[in-house]
């Protein structure tokens, strides 16, 4: 199966760019998110260095933004480099099992394998891959038994219509749709 960039951005510009002025770019080195602004009057979910995967993982991050944080580049949160101490890491390895388990279940509809990132081959902390694993899977199941927010289920309902049943985009797009209802502001 081929998973093109030029599919993943129609999927999500397709599903999200009417009704949340957002589209997904591909860009350089590093993933950010840009609301719109004098220069574009579109919200960017910018994804690096052309990775599919990358795009997944930072759909994830603006799935889970609410409207506020939707509208600060990168959501108003931090991040800390490659490079962190235990107590960083652990901090966040706590941010990160959400979005990480919708990444999941995203690859998982489009029939990618999902690698866990804890992002910090430089640093000082020991890492236990395999525990936090274990967390991103256990969010995912209460993803999937509790619901998963709005924006990811339409785009995870689209990207399974795609890639698993092999609809084509338009198919895919309604099959999204279906299950996007726009968030109160």
């Amino acid at each position: 199966m081929t998973h093109r960039l030029e599919d993943i951005i129609a999927l999500f510009d397709g599903l999200f760019e009417e009704t949340y002025r957002t589209r997904l770019v591909r860009g350089g080195d590093e993933p950010l998110y840009l609301p719109a602004d004098a220069e574009s009057p579109w919200h960017r979910v910018i994804f690096a260095r052309g990775f599919f995967t990358s795009a997944l993982h930072e759909i994830s991050h603006w799935c889970i933004a609410g409207a506020r944080r939707r509208e600060l580049e990168d959501y108003g949160y931090w991040y800390l480099p490659d490079g962190r101490d235990a107590r960083q890491q652990r901090d966040f390895e706590a941010v990160e099992v959400a979005p990480q388990a919708l990444e999941l279940l995203f690859s998982r509809a489009c029939g990618l394998r999902f690698h866990v990132s804890v992002d910090n081959l430089d640093g000082d902390a020991e890492v236990d891959r395999d525990a936090f694993h274990a967390k991103v899977e256990a969010r995912a199941w209460r993803y999937l038994s509790e619901g998963l927010p709005l924006r990811a289920e339409a785009l995870r309902t689209a990207l399974a219509t795609f890639y698993r049943d092999g609809a084509a985009l338009d198919e895919a797009l309604a099959a999204g749709r279906d299950r996007l209802q726009v968030e109160p502001a």
